[in-house]
């Protein structure tokens, strides 16, 4: 296989795979939504952006700009006032939608507005999107669309690369028989189902003879590996057998320097009765513990990876096609989360720009 027909040569540099300045457009995990309570205001960085988040008293979480319009200070040092978020500075006072609303030393306010984001609440987490509208939903498991579901939090984790490199390694095939001792073949199918999320499934007979596989070789026969990509920073892994089927959520985003930051979470479908709460909280117990020895020599790798993909082969497939779903998104720049063009793209930009200002000479 020739796996530069894949439209990314192996000697072209992608203009966002691993690139420490630019991201995609989409929804990003902020906090865990238990820890925002009703008239509580926060600060926090998201990648590169300095924001304020507060939950009002119709417990809708609202995100702004960081920083006051009127002087420049934290919005997080402010009270929320019902629904509103009042500076601690000279007072000014804000909507949900960022309109100042009330200025104390003035009859009416002024007409401005601070910058909102969209933001959404789903599997325990607020997510922001980084555009204007939001153009696709926030992160969702394919498998469990519109249903309930019974989520536990899994490890925060800083990683010394890009989220993008993180993401590839359950789409690694070859790393599965090298670091992980899985001697059967793993092959992907992919089935890319928007312009921002993508999926690669397996199935295989459950024939590995390792303590693990042997332990669930009575719930199925068959092994179900699928991996769902949004955005080119959050993945969700599901896998399991004909019975049953267990999730793990990987969000990532982009820090500084090309570093992630990360959190995890494990996801099954509810289940009724005092029965089914304590088999959901067993279940993602267990795959908490193994998915946490599964992935401890993986994050030793990424921890000191210098990642550069200059020789592709056939077992490469899966990421390329993954590099190549991620180089067709609306990349966004670190810290301002403006579009990001490409070098000729601005070049083309300024000629023009220069014959306009000379043919008004």
């Amino acid at each position: 296989m020739n796996v530069n027909s894949q439209n990314l040569s192996s000697t072209s540099k992608p203009r966002i795979f691993n690139n420490p300045e630019r991201f995609i457009e989409g929804w990003y995990w902020v906090i865990a939504s238990k820890n925002l309570r009703v008239g509580e205001v926060k600060a926090v960085k998201v990648l590169g952006r300095e924001l304020a988040i507060y939950r009002g008293k119709n417990k809708m979480a609202v995100i702004f700009d960081a920083y006051c319009p009127h002087m420049g200070a934290h919005l997080a040092k402010g009270k929320v006032q019902g629904n509103e978020l009042r500076c601690f500075f000279h007072h000014w006072q804000f909507d949900e939608q960022g309109f100042c609303v009330d200025i104390p030393c003035l009859n009416h306010p002024v007409s401005i507005k601070l910058k909102t984001w969209p933001t959404a609440e789903k599997y325990g987490m607020i997510w922001v999107w980084t555009g204007e509208v939001p153009k696709q939903p926030p992160p969702f498991i394919l498998e469990l669309e519109n249903k309930e579901c019974d989520v536990v939090f899994g490890d925060y984790f800083l990683i010394n690369c890009h989220p993008n490199v993180v993401m590839i390694n359950p789409i690694d095939a070859q790393h599965f028989n090298t670091v992980h001792q899985v001697a059967s073949a793993i092959h992907f199918e992919k089935q890319e189902i928007n312009q921002n999320a993508i999926v690669f499934n397996n199935t295989t007979p459950n024939t590995v003879n390792s303590f693990l596989f042997r332990l669930i070789r009575p719930l199925g026969k068959n092994l179900t590996h699928n991996i769902c990509y949004w955005y080119g920073s959050t993945n969700i892994v599901t896998v399991g057998t004909d019975f049953f089927q267990v999730h793990i959520m990987f969000a990532l985003r982009l820090l500084e320097g090309g570093k992630s930051e990360g959190r995890v979470m494990l996801i099954t479908k509810k289940r009724q009765g005092i029965l089914g709460w304590l088999f959901n909280r067993v279940l993602l117990w267990l795959t908490k513990v193994v998915g946490r020895h599964f992935i401890e020599d993986d994050i030793q790798i990424f921890q000191t990876i210098q990642f550069d993909l200059k020789t592709p082969i056939k077992a490469d497939q899966s990421v390329m096609q993954f590099v190549n779903h991620l180089e067709r998104q609306k990349p966004l720049m670190l810290k301002t989360w403006l579009l990001a063009r490409s070098q000729n793209v601005e070049i083309k930009e300024l000629r023009e720009k220069w014959k306009d200002s000379k043919s008004n000479d």
